[in-house]
């Protein structure tokens, strides 16, 4: 859809709104909106101004002019408004000198595919994440100088069982037991249909909709592969669409990874393949029916996988779900259906086409431009310099013994572990100039002191158990 297009699109529809989106730099959509009797052709080109300096990590209130332009391919009517609204996803430039803006993170996404072209790799990365989340019915928590807590609650956690619910009709899920059971037990069918029929409706595309393992309302749902970019559009559609049927049948979702003690986290397991033209470029007949290059982009993305994960895997929190003795893989191997491997190769069928690689480590905490472009940078180093990723990960990694296991690494423990290796080890994000220095520190800085210092900052509930009496 261009320009002209959209120009149409908002006369036959009647669309009275126009809503301009784009992504800051820790992965949350913002927006503005405009009378449609505004947008004019002249301002997929030329763009409007907004305040930089007021969006998370960008720019200083001396340099705080900003421009919006308008991507008309990423057209949209939103769903949920009263007024009929149209949504477009735009990219961020400098009013200066007009160029895309550096720290833009769909600018970033889109560098990463025209390094791999300019390299001669393929020309298409195709991305296909599995986001899972939870939805609750009550969510309540509060941080300040004399307390801290969170209380969260859903009408199918186990921990319901006994309450007096006027009547309480039993089948709630077991701790690591929501996979798969029907109804009644999985009580969330229609909300995820609704959901899933209202991604359709907003044009995405859908493979399916499940419960997930975890009790109190674990959900997934499965978006079709798609170009880097468009998958990372897609999945904030996805997220915008979820939270927003939660909310119109008074319930809430979150996409933290690890929001429940002691049951299964939310991960983002990511698909990826890289493609010439018509061709798959990861179909071949080695291991699990892969290709050389295939297993030349696994060993780049296990050699670099601890400073990825400080995109992929970007909050303290992350780092409760990724740790041993759950499904969620912390061992930084690859296996063709052993699942605590950190990258598996996917063996539901034998055609080339459906030959990817499957990256676990991801959750949904992440911005996807980010981690889509510094997960196909990783690949693309290890195709580059012919990185052997070793021997397959085939065995049971909970039965091996302690010598054995000692030799297969691990992801790191904590953000700031990530962040660290990232600060030692990210030039091969830097080539193509895809990430730029300034991105890298600044993304290290902001994280630094707006999420690792400030965690460590405050005391935490669980201390109080521990240390109160001493």
């Amino acid at each position: 859809m261009g320009p002209k297009e959209v120009l149409e699109l908002i006369r036959e529809k009647d669309v009275k709104v126009v809503d301009l989106r784009f992504m800051d730099f820790p992965g949350i959509w913002q927006h503005f909106s405009i009378p449609s009797s505004e947008l004019e052709e002249n301002i997929f080109e030329e763009g409007l101004g907004f305040d930089g300096s007021s969006i998370r990590g960008w720019k200083e209130i001396n340099e705080s002019d900003m421009i919006v332009r308008p991507d008309p391919a990423t057209a949209f009517i939103d769903p949920f408004m009263e007024h009929k609204t149209l949504v477009v996803i735009c990219d961020i430039c400098d009013p200066v000198t007009g160029e895309d803006y550096t720290r833009d993170p769909r600018h970033i996404g889109k560098k990463a595919v025209r390094y791999m072209s300019n390299l001669g790799i393929g020309d298409t990365a195709y991305f296909g994440p599995e986001a899972e989340f939870f939805i609750f019915d009550d969510i309540r928590f509060d941080q300040n100088a004399h307390c801290g807590y969170y209380f969260l609650d859903s009408v199918e956690g186990i921990w319901n069982s006994g309450r007096d619910e006027g009547p309480n009709l039993g089948y709630k899920p077991r701790h690591k037991e929501g996979y798969f059971p029907v109804p009644p037990t999985d009580s969330q069918q229609d909300i995820r249909s609704e959901m899933m029929l209202t991604m359709i409706e907003a044009g995405l595309d859908i493979e399916c909709q499940h419960h997930e393992v975890a009790t109190a309302g674990q959900a997934e749902i499965d978006l079709r592969f798609a170009p880097l970019v468009e998958t990372a559009d897609n999945l904030l559609k996805y997220k915008y669409i979820v939270k927003n049927v939660a909310r119109k049948h008074g319930k809430t979702v979150t996409f933290m990874p690890k929001p429940i003690f002691n049951d299964n986290g939310s991960g983002m397991h990511t698909h990826l393949s890289i493609w010439k033209g018509d061709t798959p470029l990861f179909a071949g007949d080695g291991y699990g029916g892969m290709s050389e290059m295939a297993m030349w982009a696994i060993g780049g993305i296990l050699k670099h996988a601890a400073s990825l994960l400080a995109f992929t895997n970007p909050t303290t929190n992350s780092y409760k779900r990724l740790v041993p003795g759950y499904e969620a893989p912390v061992n930084l191997a690859y296996s063709s259906r052993n699942r605590s491997a950190a990258v598996r190769l996917p063996m539901y069928s034998n055609s080339p086409k459906a030959k990817r690689l499957e990256f676990r480590c991801p959750d949904p905490s992440c911005n996807p431009y980010l981690a889509f472009s510094a997960l196909l940078m990783a690949a693309l180093d290890g195709i580059q310099n012919k990185i052997d990723p070793g021997d397959p990960l085939d065995k049971n990694i909970y039965d091996l013994p302690p010598e054995e296991l000692a030799k297969v690494p691990t992801t790191p423990g904590s953000l700031e572990g990530a962040l660290s290796a990232l600060s030692d080890d990210h030039e091969y994000l830097l080539k193509g100039n895809v990430f730029t220095e300034d991105v890298i520190e600044t993304w290290i800085d902001y994280k630094m002191k707006n999420e690792v210092e400030a965690m460590a900052l405050r005391p935490h509930p669980y201390e109080f158990h521990l240390y109160y009496d001493i």
